[in-house]
């Protein structure tokens, strides 16, 4: 039971009629901009955690290098 497309052109139309055509405009860059700009964020954040992954791993090697001997 989701948006029908009748519903969503009622929708896009209430929208040009409260905003006009440049202020969408605007909105949807803002809106583009907040989606890349968080994209970016969440592969920052996982190639962060990739870091300290491998440095956890070489944190690991030495020590057991010299458990071994």
């Amino acid at each position: 039971m989701g948006l029908g497309t009748t519903e969503i052109l009622l929708i896009c139309l209430l929208a040009l009629i409260l905003f006009g055509g440049s202020k969408l405009a605007d909105i949807g860059k803002g809106m583009g901009e907040g989606i890349k700009n968080f994209k970016k964020g969440l592969k920052e954040s996982d190639q962060d955690d990739k870091d300290e992954a491998a440095a956890e791993e070489e944190k690991k090697k030495p020590a057991a290098k010299k458990a071994a001997e």
